[in-house]
């Protein structure tokens, strides 16, 4: 029985993660479908953090997709008006800061990030 409660109590905290993130890609003018869609969450994460789409390959190299992870959470957090502190938040403990951020009242204020070199 307790495996039953702590089972649904997990699948609950999924939903409303999923949702979060859902919130924030529709505040970002991005589909909120993608949410749900592996890897492409992911490309539509660095799109909505103002980078290129084929960093979506950085994140296959060991190591290298931490840092990106951290950088891409970071620029998302900025593209929304929230600081550094916010976007380590987004990067360590997603499950809580993309629902505040998502259901909260930041609004999408476009990419911080810097544009490439023509």
């Amino acid at each position: 029985m307790l495996s039953i409660i702590v089972s649904l109590l997990y699948l609950a905290i999924i939903v409303f993660v999923f949702a979060g993130v859902w919130k924030t890609f529709t505040k970002a003018g991005q589909p909120g479908w993608a949410a749900i869609i592996p890897i492409f969450n992911l490309y539509v994460l660095i799109k909505t953090a103002g980078r290129p789409g084929w960093w979506l390959l950085l994140f296959i190299i060991p190591l290298v997709n931490i840092v990106m992870g951290f950088i891409v959470a970071i620029d998302v957090a900025k593209a929304f008006g929230k600081g550094t502190g916010f976007g380590i938040g987004l990067a360590l403990l997603g499950f809580i800061f993309y629902p505040i951020l998502g259901f909260g009242d930041a609004t999408y204020q476009g990419s911080s990030a810097p544009a490439p070199a023509a």
